[in-house]
């Protein structure tokens, strides 16, 4: 499998000439499901679903599908009928030849005052796990965890207990678009040497073999 990060929380993953992607936000590039078989959509903030994004890429490949909860699938799902299918929990399917199971029912609290939104997070193959926006654990070993890394509702010391209790081979960091420069190396060392596993980060574009 190929992992291509994109911008934020958005990542591309190849496999027999095939492509998945999840999470193609308004933060990330407007290519980012070009040539997509599959999208996977965990939640409906604008960060994560970006209409214009699906559109492209349904529009682009008629045999491309989308798979998410159901309130991302009713802003879209008139337009390709047959094309939207509505997922969760527990929820299994096969989507551009990866295996999909679904975990999580809610959205991380961001703060009580806001109410929760559904949110969804997606294992692939048995060994790469998406959570979304939420810090969900999944009952099956996860070989690559996308971490996200820096978010409103989060804080670093969950992070880590969070790459702790889901104990991946490795972890790479997603949900990074407002996470500077400067605070990068601090996160790195902090969740590198603290969390108990391997951790990476890739920049936009950049591609890595799992």
């Amino acid at each position: 499998m190929k992992l291509t990060k994109k911008t934020h929380a958005c990542v591309r993953l190849e496999k027999d000439g095939r492509t998945l992607v999840i999470d193609p936000g308004g933060y990330t590039e407007d290519d980012a499901t070009n040539g997509a078989d599959a999208i996977l959509v965990t939640h409906e903030h604008p960060d994560h679903f970006d209409e214009a994004h699906l559109r492209a890429g349904l529009e682009a490949n008629p045999a491309a599908e989308l798979w998410t909860l159901r309130s991302v699938a009713e802003q879209i799902s008139a337009a390709f009928p047959g094309r939207v299918h509505t997922v969760g929990h527990g929820d299994t399917f096969s989507a551009a030849g990866f295996d999909i199971r679904v975990y999580g029912e809610l959205h991380a609290v961001i703060h009580p005052d806001i109410p929760q939104i559904t949110n969804v997070g997606y294992l692939v193959d048995g060994s790469l796990f998406h959570p979304g926006d939420a810090l969900t654990l999944p009952d099956h070993r996860v070989e690559t965890l996308l971490l996200p890394v820096q978010a409103p509702w989060s804080k670093v010391s969950e992070v880590i207990e969070y790459v702790r209790e889901v104990k991946p081979q490795r972890s790479f960091d997603v949900h990074d678009a407002m996470l500077t420069e400067l605070a990068r190396p601090f996160y790195d060392n902090l969740i590198g040497g603290l969390g108990g596993a391997e951790h990476g980060r890739l920049a936009p574009g950049r591609s890595v073999e799992l």
